[in-house]
């Protein structure tokens, strides 16, 4: 439900510039796109599949989906029958096809200033392809799961994209997670094998993966699940460090077809390297068997409602549980939601600033992007480390166009004032975004004022694990912009939440007679406790009074 024009009064607009270029430029134009997808999703859904390659055709509907338990089974299809591969789409399609080959998909910052390197996309099709033949060496095939528990380095989208190549169900956990999380991921997941990384830094503290992924695989075992095989990639463990006739896998070295840049007028720190146990019967080498892999792999045809990945929700409303995503809907959506709610265009270089472990990442660091032949920023590190400036010094390195944070990571940049961001010139910034959680008005106006000198739009967007991609968001262009709009639902479902009964909330709009919109909230209750019209008043007065609070 929208409403008949875009409000008035008490909001702000785009820049004429930022419209004329703009895929969708006004209201009007975005109501129009709106009624089509309403009224016929299979032709509005059925132009952004174009883009696509199908190795054969859907046959039964378009979209198909039943949310009614008194009529039968819960489901949803998406272009039943069809067959493609998401890897092959966002990677062969852009070297071969679009001829993308050397465009820059990546440029990667680590923790140090001056650690970076520069991947293209031919560069990444062949790093997926030698990954995806050492999988299938391995013996993972097609609907098998791997769990992948790793920094955010490119050979993290390279797992993935591996994964997918083959039609194996990547599961990611978030490199923060602890022995315990990893281990409960695995086991839900039946992973048969897990690929890590000896270990990572996060500003000045340093995270021993391959200690806790060892310990992790030990918890499996004491509960009797055994994953034979842990890929090792050596993220930071020099040459010189590797002992004469260790058990240990090879140091990391530079791969002859990833350029590596270094900035001569920093010195980098001296660290200590992780500890890096090594078992011989479990653990190998990433290095070693990517050196003598092939860089041509075949993708593995997959049907339309194909698993493509695992995701579990980080457990702050209950249980984590995980989330299943297939091919082709969650393809069309990330690359469509990414193009219209960014206003992608072919010259710019974008950065979301989340890690890969959630479902930001997946959405729109990897598949989102990537699909439309991007070029994305893709960063280890803190935006407090070194300094406080270091987001500013990328965005201008880079000349990064779009940029995508946490309402988090702006109220921590607040507190440092503006002249941290205004050491640097930021002209070429032309649209910042947020997600994750709720963005209060004032760190809204910081934002929109200091970062963006009030030039920028920004797109507060709203969705879950559970959507896989924006659900309610501004577009930049079309829609006029007030401070802390999009996030009603997410207020709401938070208050229920905080509600002792509940385990789970959320929150849709639906339809309403007298006043257009209504909110319609789904509530799982903890075990034990019964719905009553007593507990509904109290939910509706905790929804409310939350709502009313923050606004």
């Amino acid at each position: 439900m929208i409403p008949d024009k875009a409000p008035g009064e008490e909001v702000l607009h785009a820049s004429g510039d930022l419209k004329k270029q703009a895929h969708i430029p006004s209201f009007e134009k975005y109501k129009e796109l709106y009624i089509r997808s309403v009224e016929s999703p299979e032709e509005f859904w059925g132009d952004v599949a174009k883009d696509f390659f199908w190795k054969t055709k859907y046959t039964g509907k378009f979209l198909d989906y039943n949310f009614d338990v008194t009529k039968g089974e819960i489901f949803v299809k998406c272009m039943e029958g069809a067959t493609t591969n998401i890897c092959y789409n966002v990677l062969d399609r852009n070297v071969h096809e679009r001829k993308l080959g050397d465009k820059v998909a990546f440029y990667w910052l680590g923790n140090e200033p001056g650690d970076e390197k520069t991947v293209t996309y031919r560069e990444l099709l062949q790093q997926v392809c030698k990954l995806a033949n050492v999988l299938k060496s391995q013996g993972v095939k097609k609907g098998d799961r791997v769990s992948i528990y790793m920094p955010m380095v490119v050979e993290l989208v390279v797992a993935m994209l591996a994964c997918a190549r083959i039609g194996a169900v990547h599961s990611i956990v978030f490199a923060g997670f602890s022995a315990e999380s990893l281990c409960e991921r695995i086991m839900d997941s039946q992973c048969c094998i897990l690929i890590t990384a000896d270990g990572f830094y996060r500003g000045d503290k340093l995270i021993g993966l391959k200690l806790i992924a060892d310990e992790a695989l030990q918890k499996c075992r004491d509960k009797s699940f055994t994953v034979e095989k842990c890929i090792m990639l050596k993220h930071l463990t020099k040459e010189d460090e590797a002992s004469s006739g260790s058990l240990s896998p090879p140091a990391k070295r530079t791969c002859p077809d990833l350029q590596q840049e270094k900035q001569k007028e920093r010195v980098r720190k001296v660290r200590p390297s992780p500890q890096v146990p090594w078992n011989p019967e479990v653990d190998l080498c990433w290095h070693s068997l990517i050196g003598g892999a092939s860089e041509e792999c075949e993708p593995v045809w997959c049907d339309s409602e194909d698993p493509l990945f695992i995701l579990y929700t980080s457990g702050s409303t209950g249980k984590p549980k995980g989330v299943l995503h297939t091919v082709s809907g969650y393809m069309l959506y990330t690359a469509a939601t990414f193009k219209m709610v960014f206003d992608y265009h072919s010259d710019d270089v974008y950065w979301c600033t989340a890690d890969i472990g959630w479902i930001t990442g997946h959405s729109y660091i990897t598949y989102g992007p990537l699909a439309n032949g991007a070029t994305s920023v893709l960063f280890e590190g803190l935006p407090t480390y070194p300094d406080v400036s270091r987001m500013w010094e990328i965005v201008d390195k880079y000349h990064v166009s779009k940029f995508y944070t946490a309402p988090t990571a702006i109220r921590l940049l607040m507190k440092y004032g503006s002249e941290p961001v205004q050491k640097y010139k930021r002209t070429s910034l032309k649209i910042l975004g947020t997600v994750g959680e709720p963005i209060n008005p004032e760190a809204w106006q910081w934002y929109y004022s200091v970062v963006g000198e009030k030039r920028c739009p920004v797109v507060d967007t709203f969705w879950q694990t559970e959507t896989g991609g924006h659900v309610m968001t501004p577009l930049p262009a079309a829609t006029p912009m007030k401070p802390g709009s999009a996030h009603l639902f997410e207020i709401v479902e938070s208050a229920l939440v905080e509600h002792e009964a509940v385990a789970e909330a959320a929150v849709v709009g639906r339809s309403h007679p007298v006043k257009g919109e209504s909110l319609y909230c789904f509530v799982t209750l903890n075990d034990g406790i019964n719905y009553n019209q007593k507990l509904e008043a109290e939910l509706k007065k905790q929804g409310t009074c939350k709502y009313k609070s923050a606004y």
